[in-house]
C-alpha cells in the first residue's frame, strides 16, 4: 500500500473512530528489540499516528491542549499521547526534551517519535512535533496557523532540528497525575 494511501486510510479510520463512544483498550506492553535497543510498540505508534493526523487543521492556540480549544506544540503532543496511549507526558517542550527516553538519530526515526527543534537558533528547544513517517511530522507551528504536516527534510526544519526521542519504547516514563 502506498504511503499516501496508508496515511489517508489511517486518517479516515481516525475520523470514524472518533465517533465511537466506547473507550479504547489499553495498549499492549512495550516490546524491546533483541539487540537491547528499545523497540517501538507498533500498535501504539499506529494509534499515535492516526490521532495526530486526525488533528491536522485544528487551530493553534498558545497554551492550548484540546481539540475544541486549539493546541500549541506541546499541548498537541500531550493530548495525542494521552488520548492514543494513556501516556501522561510533561507539559512543556523543555520538560519533554529532558525526559528519560532513548535519543534517536534522524536516520532512525519511526512513527511516534518526538522531534525537537530550536526555531530561534542556538541549542535551546523551542518547538516539538510528532514524527509520522516518510520524513513528515505533525505539529502546531504558530499563532494564526493550524496543526499541520511538514517535512523534516525542508531546509528550515533541518537547520532547526535538535534531537528526537522514542517515548513509546519506555512506557514507564509516564507521569501519573
Amino acid at each position: 500500500m502506498s504511503t499516501v494511501l496508508r496515511i489517508a486510510a489511517l486518517a479516515l479510520i481516525s475520523l470514524l473512530s472518533a465517533c465511537a463512544s466506547h473507550k479504547a483498550p489499553a495498549p499492549p506492553p512495550v516490546v524491546y528489540a533483541p539487540s537491547g535497543n528499545p523497540g517501538v510498540n507498533s500498535q501504539a505508534a499506529d494509534d499515535v499516528l492516526i490521532r495526530a493526523i486526525g488533528l491536522v487543521g485544528t487551530p493553534y492556540r498558545w497554551g492550548g491542549n484540546t481539540p475544541d480549544g486549539g493546541f500549541d506544540c506541546s499541548g498537541l503532543i500531550g493530548y495525542v499521547y494521552r488520548d492514543a496511549t494513556g501516556l501522561q507526558l510533561p507539559r512543556s517542550t523543555r520538560e519533554m526534551i529532558v525526559m528519560r527516553a532513548p535519543v534517536v538519530g534522524r536516520e532512525a526515526l519511526q512513527s511516534g517519535d518526538l522531534v525537537f527543534f530550536a526555531t530561534s537558533g542556538g541549542r535551546n528547544v523551542s518547538h516539538a512535533g510528532i514524527y509520522v513517517g516518510e520524513g513528515r511530522f505533525v505539529h502546531a507551528p504558530r499563532t494564526g496557523g493550524t496543526v499541520r504536516l511538514d517535512s523534516i527534510d525542508s531546509p528550515y526544519w533541518q537547520k532547526a532540528f535538535l534531537e528526537a526521542k522514542r517515548v513509546l519504547a519506555v512506557q514507564s516514563l509516564a507521569l501519573h497525575p
